[in-house]
């Protein structure tokens, strides 16, 4: 899938673990109440908790809010190989 060019200005502002901000989010790929994963300024971002829900989104501006405990927030290079695909060349 091709990543949208479109430049926003990216940002996360995590309150208490249970209020999460972010900006310069382009597109939600995915999202249930254990993984939301969304497709930002700064990469591909794997947001992972408990009872997580979107809020509010908007893609015009590009702002995302999810309520819920969050446990873990990671940026994923979809662009780079895994180690196993190292391993089978």
């Amino acid at each position: 899938m091709k990543e949208e060019t479109r430049e926003l200005p990216h940002s996360l502002t995590l309150e208490n673990r249970t209020l999460l901000k972010a900006g310069g989010v382009l597109r939600i790929d995915s999202f249930d109440e254990e993984t939301i994963a969304a497709a930002t300024g700064g990469g591909r971002l794997l947001i992972r908790g408990e009872n997580l829900h979107i809020e509010a989104l908007d893609v015009d501006a590009g702002t995302l809010t999810v309520t819920g405990k969050v446990t873990s927030l990671a940026y994923v290079d979809s662009g780079k190989r895994g180690g196993l695909s190292r391993l089978f060349r």
